[in-house]
């Protein structure tokens, strides 16, 4: 339980603060502490609301509406609600039926850049995103808080480091009320002081902040065009945009042939049959094959022995491995097997879940760079290429195309929690370009990575520059 420090207890005029809330968060969530903090600082602190514009004055989130999606981009917009905004790539994002993106009723949920995103219902509230250059196109949900800066009043990378920083996170997540599901109104975040250390330093930070937004949609570029590569290159054009729900369901089909390995309707499902026999037209390899002297396989299943971030490493899940920023707990290296950590350019696809399309089942990421240093759940599986000719960046950029999430789902079993057929994953074919074209989609998927880290230094600059200014001004510690 957690409980007020002897020192600094709840006193009689916080409540007063807090509109007479009697619920214990407020009080004990550091946000006192961190107002007192920044009020000690010698600078112009202005309101939140003074350097926002836009509607509804720059703060505002949306109504509750009936979602119609689509799947053809021609007549949707890719959508995101409170937790797809936490992605690292919105290529799967949903599609909102465009003429009701664009009625008058939610015309104006349409992002900006530069705007702050804030997740203000359900069991993430309080999240922060920022809205990056490729993002312009996009539209949010009810459920996430727009703060659009006023470039008149603030620097739109500066604003967003201070909301994203530890300050800003106690400020908002204070205002977080409700039992079961979480809520933050605009109402709610309107007066939270934000402290202004001048022209320069704000600039500065603001151009960080940005910079990591423009490699972060750079990174979006690169993995989307070395996807692109590889399938042109492999003549298989037609499988980059499938329309798989155009197709019609698969009603009413009989297979030939059927033997031992499986029964499942699913496995044999013509839609993925002709994706499947589309890839082996050309020139392949099967998975089995290129894994050969590698790893093919899930994790294996551990008990989870909890550590200080000083000793441990962070544990991240099927969900959270989409982030940009992924979130964890920390656990014991020593207590968990040896595969949790994973070898450079290792593909992992969620090999657990159910076959809801928004789902992360069967989705995959690309261990490398700075996430080697992070362990990850028995929940994915690993795919390690033995081969040095065909390696794991290149294997990624196939893995990521929807062509091989829609035939890894139709190799799921089990019940109500999938997972993927062995026997037929190995089966599948990897189409063969030429060497040189190998290496060249490879290094666009490993220059996509480095940007994203890149972005990712550039972000924590951003925010140990604003906590630096804080000291400097006050004399406080901020750890």
């Amino acid at each position: 339980m957690k409980v007020a420090e002897q020192g600094n207890p709840a006193r009689r005029r916080w409540l007063d603060a807090q509109g007479l809330r009697l619920d214990a968060k407020p009080y004990l969530s550091g946000a006192f502490v961190m107002r007192r903090l920044l009020e000690r600082l010698p600078v112009e602190k202005t309101p939140l609301k003074e350097v926002t514009a836009g509607h509804a004055g720059g703060i505002f989130n949306g109504p509750k509406f009936r979602r119609v999606y689509v799947t053809d981009p021609e007549y949707g917009v890719p959508f995101v609600g409170s937790k797809d905004m936490q992605l690292a790539d919105f290529t799967n994002l949903p599609l909102l039926r465009k003429a009701d993106a664009e009625s008058t009723q939610l015309s104006y949920l349409k992002l900006k850049p530069g705007m702050t995103l804030i997740s203000c219902s359900g069991f993430n509230a309080g999240r922060r995103a920022y809205v990056r250059p490729d993002m312009g196109g996009f539209w949010s949900s009810q459920d996430v808080l727009k703060v659009e800066p006023n470039p008149d009043r603030i620097a739109f990378g500066y604003l967003h480091a201070f909301l994203a920083s530890r300050f800003g996170e106690v400020l908002v997540k204070e205002s977080i009320y409700g039992s079961s599901v979480k809520h933050i109104e605009p109402h709610h975040i309107e007066n939270i002081p934000v402290p202004r250390f001048g022209a320069a330093e704000e600039k500065e930070i603001h151009e960080l902040v940005q910079e990591a937004a423009e490699l972060r949609a750079a990174y979006q570029r690169g993995l989307t065009e070395a996807t692109r590569d590889l399938f042109t290159t492999a003549g298989l054009e037609d499988l980059l945009d499938l329309k798989w729900h155009e197709q019609g369901r698969d009603l009413g089909f009989a297979q030939s042939g059927v033997s031992a390995t499986t029964l499942r309707a699913l496995n044999f499902q013509p839609r993925a049959r002709r994706i499947l026999e589309r890839l082996a037209s050309v020139e392949h390899v099967t998975l089995g094959e290129v894994c050969e002297g590698g790893r093919l396989r899930t994790g294996a299943r551990f008990k989870r022995i909890d550590a200080d971030p000083a000793h441990g490493v962070r544990l991240i899940g099927q969900r959270q491995a989409f982030w940009v920023r992924p979130e964890g707990r920390w656990i014991s290296p020593e207590r968990a097997p040896e595969d949790v950590m994973q070898r450079n350019e290792t593909v992992l696809v969620a090999a657990h879940g159910t076959l809801g399309e928004n789902e992360v089942y069967g989705r995959s990421i690309l261990v490398t760079g700075s996430w080697l240093r992070h362990a990850f759940s028995q929940d994915f599986l690993r795919v390690l290429s033995g081969d040095a000719d065909i390696p794991g960046a290149y294997l990624f950029a196939f893995f990521r195309a929807d062509a091989a999430f829609r035939i890894i789902r139709s190799m799921s079993v089990g019940g109500k929690q999938q997972e993927y057929h062995t026997e037929l994953v190995r089966k599948i074919p990897i189409p063969l370009v030429a060497t040189s074209d190998r290496k060249r989609i490879a290094e666009s998927v490993r220059e996509a990575y480095r940007r994203r880290d890149e972005a990712d230094c550039k972000e924590d600059a951003a925010l140990a520059k604003l906590e630096e200014a804080v000291v400097l001004h006050t004399g406080a510690t901020t750890g």
